[in-house]
């Protein structure tokens, strides 16, 4: 019977794009809440920028991650 295994290159890729969206899902919020206590400066600009680029790469890393660990579990 030839079953296929967990491609263990593949996981740990995967592993290694879910701990690169962690610390990006905790930064995120807390950035854009630095932006909106400072409405009356231009640094509101420059956080809200920083907090949705931070945000976006969360969720790519987050995909990606998740995306690669099926890969690796089921092809």
């Amino acid at each position: 019977m030839n079953q296929k295994h967990t491609n263990p290159n593949l996981l740990k890729k995967g592993i290694k794009y879910l701990a690169y969206s962690l610390p990006l899902l905790f930064l995120s919020p807390y950035v854009l809440t630095l932006s909106f206590i400072n409405k009356e400066t231009v640094f509101f600009y420059l956080f809200f920028v920083a907090g949705l680029i931070v945000g976006f790469f969360a969720l790519y890393f987050l995909y990606k991650g998740i995306q690669t660990l099926l890969s690796s579990l089921f092809n």
